[in-house]
């Protein structure tokens, strides 16, 4: 959740008469979650919003699991991939995903769409590793750059615009709401002192684009594994204004305030989101502990519970020795990782570190699917090997 914001021209109360110049009156839409007991936002249309032309073929759209992979420490080999695919939608591939979360990558090498995008079946994390531009819903205009979270709630009808590249994109998809982190909240809602980032740091949509030229607009509606293509005689984007809270927001990875300690602090002081069945997390530079006995790398860990897998977006990694920058790494539940030999004795006495990463934690096994198997470095098992 973030907090309440308007955009534009609205009526003074919801559900009643709010009329266009000539008279008609305007078609409202409330676009609510978790049915009508979630965040929700009112909105003005000059059009009724269901005027459908044409319903296409449906597509396939969806990521098979790769088959008796088993259990093992895992390094995905990306950092060199720079186009995954032409177009935003069929450039989208995902390496790991369970019932709750899916996550891959996006580097297209085009940087219009041609049509609009609406993900009806989950929240959507997009991590802009590289490229700027704007984000294009029926909110409004959302600047977007470098080093972004994009979180975009279900059902938003969006596209990109890119104006610098190249692009890599980092995809999280939730089968649940992402929100911000309860513990951080107070009981209005509102972030607390202690958390490490604020209302300030979270960037709404700026200013609504409104799209009012007859013709032909196509939607593309992800439900069910499949894309649906919707075709409409208006754009989506005829909005005079909305107000709410549930809207696509930006939040830089760079405005996530991190919190340390005399002694090594636990993954979860650099939680940013949550969902059901997982978490995202932001490593970012940092100071590192100050008792005078510290060890600034991490200790190893079992998971009992969780797989944990970590995006490399800068720096260097204290803890690690041949990952680079766009790689990812998945650290099973069941097995215990930690720091590659050399890294504990080598970190003592350093004070900071620059290292710039996303990690998400699940609460159920991660599988790899087949687009990963290719990005497998196969010795990574046997690293912590002297």
């Amino acid at each position: 959740m973030a907090f309440y914001h308007r955009l534009g021209e609205i009526p003074p109360k919801r559900h009643t008469q709010f009329r266009q110049p000539d008279g008609s009156l305007y078609k409202e839409e409330l676009v609510s979650s978790k049915g009508f007991s979630g965040i929700y936002s009112n909105l003005y249309h000059k059009k009724n919003p269901n005027r459908v032309t044409q319903i296409g073929d449906p597509r396939p759209y969806h990521w098979e699991n790769a088959q008796e992979y088993g259990l093992r420490q895992t390094h995905l080999k990306t950092s060199q991939v720079t186009h995954t695919g032409k177009d935003y939608l069929l450039s989208r591939k995902i390496l790991l995903q369970n019932q709750d979360v899916m996550m891959g990558i996006c580097a297209p090498e085009e940087r219009h769409m041609d049509y609009y995008f609406k993900n009806a079946d989950g929240d959507e994390v997009i991590f802009v590793h590289e490229g700027e531009g704007q984000l294009v819903s029926q909110f409004g205009i959302l600047p977007v750059k470098k080093w972004d979270y994009i979180v975009i709630p279900r059902t938003t009808i969006y596209r990109f615009e890119w104006k610098k590249g190249p692009l890599k994109l980092l995809v999280i998809e939730s089968h649940s709401p992402v929100e911000t982190v309860k513990r951080y909240r107070n009981e209005a809602g509102q972030l607390m002192e202690h958390s490490p980032y604020c209302e300030r740091d979270i960037r709404p949509p700026e200013y609504l684009h409104m799209e009012d030229n007859p013709g032909e607009y196509r939607v593309q509606i992800k439900k069910w594994g499949q894309l649906f293509q919707y075709h409409y005689e208006h754009s989506p984007l005829d909005l005079v204004g909305w107000d709410g809270y549930l809207y696509p927001y930006a939040l830089s990875i760079k405005d996530f305030e991190p919190i340390t300690g005399r002694i090594h602090q636990p993954p979860p002081v650099h939680q940013t989101f949550q969902a059901d069945g997982f978490v995202i997390c932001s490593f970012v530079p940092r100071l590192f502990d100050y008792h005078p006995q510290s060890i600034p790398t991490p200790y190893n860990h079992s998971n009992i519970d969780s797989d944990e897998v970590l995006y490399y977006v800068d720096g260097e990694f204290m803890s690690r020795k041949g990952i680079d920058i766009g790689s990812f790494t998945l650290h099973m539940g069941g097995l215990p990782h930690g720091p590659h030999p050399g890294a504990v004795e080598k970190s003592l006495g350093a004070t900071k570190t620059e290292e710039t990463a996303v990690m998400l934690d699940t609460f159920r096994p991660f599988q790899l699917t087949k687009n990963a198997l290719e990005y497998v470095d196969k010795n990574y098992p046997m690293s912590w090997t002297e």
